[in-house]
């Protein structure tokens, strides 16, 4: 632990705070840890109450959150963590790309310019690994972000996340305002979403497996050859790394966030399906897109910068999910 690193309960005692996207996947276990850390408030807008898409709605958010001083003055929240997205796994990009766009960008861009007017004291903003270039140099530095156009199945999302770099740098810039802005690679754990429709690869493959054997298929079918190359970050462990980063953090210059860990989709799909016992044949479908060739982060800014380190090795967390999903369904 750094010395000038800050009391975890100490740093939070007395605070506001808003999380956008709060009662998602991964903002319910980041809203679970502030609370666990003493944070005073935790706010969690819903979207039937705030669409962030709208101006309007967000302008009202912050005024209703604001607080009146014992001076009489009215106070913004301390800090606002953006997780609030449209997000999908390829097949949803694919048919969605202009919504992935337009719904990422307005929710994020307007936030953060009003919670500076408004004077919030710290803004994270999560980003994506989909914001990389297609073919960036592995293991993916923060410095290559600029390398190269993203992988096309998901650059509408990945760029209009992208862009709250881009503010968050130019906001330091001209109106010192305090803000950081995280790229967690794809996570995965309980509580994900399960719709073979719009989830990521994990819970698809898990739902798919646990069907399978329910049913006595005889086989499966994924999307591509198996041949790529992913990184996963367990839920748990994101959370905690964005609360790091919040506590420790103050600088513009981006950070990604990871488990250092390298698996093939072909590797991946048969642990899962040793994991949920289910026997069958495998059939990958070449005519399906295989996404990115490869993707494993740098995590080095991470550790040194502000102490974060995933704990969850991904057997186990594999288990955790599998195990949920079967109690949930």
């Amino acid at each position: 632990m750094n010395p000038t690193w800050p009391d975890t309960r100490e740093y939070w005692r007395g605070k506001r705070v808003i999380v956008t996207g709060g009662a998602g996947f991964l903002g319910s276990f980041v809203v679970e840890r502030l609370r666990d850390r003493g944070a005073e408030e935790v706010i969690v807008p819903r979207s039937s109450q705030y669409d962030l898409r709208n101006i309007d709605a967000v302008r009202q958010l912050l005024a209703d959150t604001s607080v009146t001083t014992r001076g009489g003055q009215r106070a913004a929240v301390d800090m606002i963590i953006h997780l609030a997205a449209h997000v999908g796994g390829i097949g949803a990009n694919r048919l969605h790309p202009a919504e992935f766009f337009y719904d990422n960008l307005m929710m994020g861009v307007p936030l953060m310019h009003e919670a500076w007017m408004a004077g919030v004291s710290k803004f994270v903003a999560i980003g994506t690994v989909c914001a990389y270039p297609k073919f960036a140099p592995i293991p993916f530095k923060e410095e290559d972000l600029w390398n190269g156009y993203p992988e096309e199945t998901n650059a509408p999302y990945g760029l209009a996340k992208k862009m709250l770099l881009v503010q968050s740098q130019a906001y330091r810039q001209q109106y010192g305002f305090n803000s950081i802005f995280l790229l967690p690679v794809n996570l995965y754990g309980p509580r994900d979403n399960f719709d073979l429709e719009s989830s990521h690869v994990i819970p698809a493959l898990i739902r798919k497996c646990i069907e399978a054997k329910e049913q006595g298929a005889d086989h499966i079918v994924a999307w591509g050859d198996g041949s790529p190359t992913r990184e996963f970050l367990y839920v748990e462990d994101a959370a905690e790394g964005i609360l790091l980063a919040a506590e420790r953090y103050n600088s513009s210059e981006p950070v990604n966030l990871g488990s250092a860990f390298e698996i093939s989709i072909k590797c991946l799909l048969e642990t899962i399906a040793k994991l949920t016992r289910f026997e069958g044949k495998i059939v990958w479908d070449t005519t399906k897109p295989n996404g990115q060739p490869r993707r494993k982060l740098d995590v080095t800014r991470a550790r040194e910068w502000f102490g974060f380190e995933a704990k969850t090795t991904f057997e186990e967390g594999l288990r955790k999910t599998i195990e949920w999903y079967r109690g949930h369904r």
